[in-house]
Formats: structure tokens, sequence, C-alpha cells
């Protein structure tokens, strides 16, 4: 419920140093193919959290192409990153998981070739 949430302490100020965000607001929504690659990775997320889960893997960790660095995302946060996308054309703001334990993320490439892995093995039987 929005009365949870605390109010924010430069609501109204003029100064506020957040107010050029609000610039953000004119974001174009996706194209239809970027719709459509969102919504082909949400479902990618939704298998490799199904299968990845339960071995212990928290999430994924992505190479940020702005600072290179890496970032971990667990499979609630790249959910609703990608609900987002799809639903207003732009990801939610978010903190980054702090202090994560890498062995507990594995690339996208890694967790598609776990999904394959499986497919395969699946159809062999």
């Amino acid at each position: 419920m929005l009365d949870d949430v605390p109010r924010d302490p430069f609501a109204d100020d003029p100064n506020d140093p957040a107010a050029m965000l609000g610039e953000l607001d004119g974001v174009d929504p996706l194209t239809t193919a970027e719709r459509e690659e969102a919504l082909t990775d949400l479902a990618d997320v939704e298998v490799f959290r199904a299968l990845l889960e339960p071995q212990g893997i928290q999430g994924l960790v992505l190479e940020c192409p702005e600072c290179g660095e890496q970032h971990y995302f667990d499979w609630d946060l790249l959910r609703g990153n990608l609900r987002q996308m799809i639903d207003e054309g732009r990801p939610q703001v978010h903190e980054p998981a702090y202090q994560p334990d890498p062995s507990a993320y594995v690339s996208w490439e890694y967790a598609r070739g776990y999904v394959d892995g499986v497919i395969d093995t699946e159809e062999s039987r």
C-alpha cells in the first residue's frame, strides 16, 4: 500500500536533487521487437529460476555496458526489471546487491547452457 511508503524528504522542494529525473518520464515505449525480446527474456528468467534456484543459484551476474563492472541480480529483481521494462519502457531503479556471494550467481550464458543441457537430457530419455 502506498500509505506505507515513507514520504519523500524532498517533496515540494524546488531544489530537489532528483528533479532532473522527472525528465525521464518521456521515455519512448518499446518497439515491438524490443518488447518481444523483453518477453522472451522474462520467460527465460522464469525457466532459469525454476531449474537453478533449487541448485542454490540466487540469480544472474551481468556485465554492465555502462561501467564494465559485474552486477548481481536476484531472481525477483530480474523479473521486476523485465516486467517494468515491458510495462513502462524502462527498468526500475534499484540498489545493487549488497556483498553478494559471487558463487551463488551465474551468467546468462551459463544459465542458457544449463537449461539446454536439461532439455537435451530429457529428450534423450
